[in-house]
């Protein structure tokens, strides 16, 4: 077993995600920093903070530079963060006297917060595009399946008649607004972070507000109105988005291994994995890797939260807590968005398991359809106590639920009810092409 799956060469391809863990590697790390000084250099150097001269020799030094992570290391574990060390090693690639111009102003978090903030907008746009796609597929899937009867389950027990396409519905429906969810915390969280040791840019006086504004618009980022060291609720809103897709992807893992089982076998997804021993079994990987990933986050997103406990100017226990938790929640969302997606392209439902369901102990799926057919005759409660009875009677001596009631019927000069499993779909029909529709905003 490994320290982290997601990287382990025997479960990253379950549980890892490489295009979005390359966005929390070490060198994007690195780059990413580079990128924040380079743009600093560059904007102080135009607005005369600066030497004129400084600003590209800095960001032209730096766009040649190469440093590698593994240099960095002793100085990171000295100080706790490997921006003293980066920029040492930066100053010293630079050419007198530019290099003293390199950092100016700008604290470690300033660098390491920015930093992240470039690498988690790609980040975005990746579970973005796999989210719609997801979305799109489960939307195609329920008007597929949206006639196709099924016995609806609460609570464990079979309750009354639905369709699978709007079970697919359901899956879909929270999916397509976490995209919304996505658009609306993007402003939140892909903000500069520039405030100097305390936050207050007092290095800079009275340019450093005008320094903030044409930073972030250099790196295309949002301006906040005041630098957010310690206000950590953006990232861990972002957290918590992760979080919540992971366990909405887990929930169609839950189901889809609920209705494969041997014994229900309603519906397939994927090629399941072997057995070591047992020949005739296909184990539902993916599925359970989804349900996997979805726990993970959950109980990382209670860890994130911890990071909005941030005391005073700075909080170096608390900020680095971040960096234990937010990129393998990400790249657990990556990979559960992945995974859902290759299941929902081979959903295999089996229409003849599914009608079999519905007529489970003789048909007691109808007893809420059968009250209410009585219901225009009597009280509800009355014809709901007419039917408990009768499917009392059909568990004691078998027969069909239906049966014991028009029996009933009769004895009290009630017309028989007759059984209309069209009209139970029916509304439904029109639910899956109302999520359908929003989902398609």
């Amino acid at each position: 077993m490994a320290v982290a799956a997601f990287e382990s060469p025997l479960m990253a391809g379950l549980y890892g995600d490489a295009e979005i863990a390359a966005h929390f590697s070490a060198e994007a790390e690195i780059a990413a920093m580079l990128r924040f000084e380079a743009a600093l250099a560059r904007v102080e150097a135009r607005l005369g903070v600066i030497p004129a001269a400084a600003g590209p020799a800095i960001a032209q030094a730096l766009a040649g530079v190469g440093i590698a992570a593994a240099d960095l290391g002793a100085a990171t574990e000295a100080a706790g963060i490997p921006v003293p060390g980066l920029v040492k090693a930066l100053r010293a690639c630079i050419a007198p006297p530019h290099g003293d111009f390199l950092h100016w102003g700008a604290t470690s978090q300033d660098a390491m917060d920015t930093g992240l903030v470039l690498r988690l907008r790609p980040v975005l746009e990746i579970l973005d595009a796999r989210l719609a796609a997801l979305v799109g597929a489960l939307g195609a899937a329920a008007g597929r399946h949206a006639g196709l009867p099924m016995a609806g389950r609460t609570r464990s027990q079979i309750a009354t008649p639905t369709s699978f396409g709007l079970r697919i519905a359901g899956w879909m429906a929270p999916l397509a607004r976490c995209r919304d969810r996505l658009g609306e915390l993007r402003p939140r969280l892909l903000l500069l972070q520039f405030g100097g040791a305390s936050g207050n840019l007092a290095a800079l006086g009275e340019r450093g507000i005008p320094v903030m504004e044409a930073l972030a618009a250099e790196l295309g980022l949002g301006c906040p109105a005041k630098p957010w060291h310690v206000e950590r609720d953006g990232l861990v809103e972002f957290a918590n988005w992760l979080a919540m897709v992971s366990g909405l992807t887990g929930r169609i893992g839950a189901d889809l291994v609920l209705l494969g089982r041997s014994e229900i076998a309603e519906a397939a997804a994927g090629a399941g994995g072997a057995s070591s021993t047992m020949p005739q079994k296909a184990n539902p990987v993916l599925a359970e890797t989804l349900v996997t990933l979805a726990r993970f986050s959950a109980a990382q997103a209670g860890l994130a939260q911890q990071a909005l406990l941030q005391t005073e100017e700075r909080d170096g226990a608390a900020w680095a807590v971040e960096w234990l938790c937010l990129p393998p929640m990400a790249v657990a969302a990556g990979a559960g968005l992945r995974h859902a997606t290759a299941l929902v392209a081979d959903l295999r439902p089996d229409p003849a398991r599914m009608a079999a369901a519905i007529e489970l102990n003789g048909g007691a799926a109808y007893a809420e359809a059968l009250a209410f057919g009585l219901a225009p005759h009597m009280p509800l409660k009355d014809a709901q106590e007419i039917v408990k009875a009768a499917a009392a009677a059909q568990a004691a001596t078998g027969g069909r639920l239906i049966d014991r009631v028009n029996a009933a019927c009769a004895a009290r000069g009630l017309p028989a009810q007759q059984l209309d499993l069209e009209s139970q779909l029916a509304p439904g029909r029109e639910l899956v092409e109302r999520a359908v529709k929003a989902s398609r905003g």
